[in-house]
């Protein structure tokens, strides 16, 4: 039972690590003027915006024109994925 349970904790920890660097592409694609219309610009303000506006609603983001949203949903995803990497490290 341990070892499916370590598989999906495993999974999880990789679908985080995954987001991470969505997280980190779409940041860095808003310097510049990307094509809104573009597939993939589309799929990254599609994934990330949404999980965006929620950590917006609770906590100002905005700071002189610049938005640390993306840099505290990346903290938050660290702190979890440390927790899951520390849970399945007791589990072994």
């Amino acid at each position: 039972m341990n070892t499916v349970l370590i598989s999906i904790l495993q999974f999880i920890s990789l679908i985080i690590s995954i987001y991470i660097w969505v997280v980190i592409i779409a940041a860095l694609i808003t310097w510049v003027q990307p094509n809104p219309y573009n597939p993939i610009v589309r799929f990254l303000w599609n994934v990330t915006e949404p999980v965006y506006a929620y950590i917006r609603r609770f906590i100002p983001t905005n700071f002189g024109g610049f938005d640390i949203a993306p840099i505290i949903l990346i903290l938050a995803l660290q702190f979890l994925q440390i927790l899951i990497n520390n849970i399945i490290a007791r589990l072994y």
